[in-house]
């Protein structure tokens, strides 16, 4: 597998997307370009916020968003 396409999933859970959060996102779109986000099942109705607000504060774009796994990019520069 190429190490462009390898992805990291993250998990966000009912904490919800705190600096922590962000920190973390930021990190990995830094080391690998794409990360794949898993909300659980309890913040289902705010998940659609959270992404908004990860595009937002990490000026990446959303490549696919499925049930409660989003898909995002920003290219390294």
């Amino acid at each position: 597998m190429h190490r462009s396409l390898s992805t990291i999933t993250l998990n966000i859970g009912k904490s919800g997307v705190n600096s922590g959060v962000m920190d973390e996102i930021n990190r990995q779109l830094k080391e690998r370009e794409v990360v794949k986000l898993r909300f659980s099942k309890g913040i289902s109705p705010e998940k659609e916020n959270y992404i908004t607000h990860i595009i937002e504060k990490s000026n990446a774009k959303l490549i696919d968003f499925r049930g409660n796994v989003a898909v995002i990019f920003k290219k390294k520069r």
